[in-house]
């Protein structure tokens, strides 16, 4: 049975891995919160908004394949592969 994805899935991974890699770029940006002198305030709310955010689109993501996945009686773990494949591996356009 070929694995049937829709858009709704592939946005909602999209935002995830956006989400994630705003808290990559503020570690990046603000060094280990364990170096000398640590990291402000401001800097550990910043990167506590922004996990709490990656966190809710994960979770959206993940419960959306959990939801499609028993609707279409398709197999979770490959369906959950298919999705990430298609947003961080993208077939290229096929020529017209």
């Amino acid at each position: 049975m070929a694995i049937e994805l829709n858009d709704d899935l592939v946005a909602l991974q999209q935002a995830a891995d956006e989400a994630h890699a705003e808290v990559i770029r503020l570690q990046e940006e603000y060094g280990r919160p364990t170096q000398e002198g640590g990291w402000t305030e401001e800097q550990h709310a910043a990167w506590n908004a922004a996990a709490a955010v990656w966190r809710d689109r994960a979770g959206e993501a993940q419960q959306a394949v959990a939801d499609h996945a028993t609707a279409t009686g398709q197999d979770r773990g490959k369906l959950e592969a298919a999705v990430k494949k298609a947003v961080r591996h993208p077939e290229p356009p096929a020529e017209a």
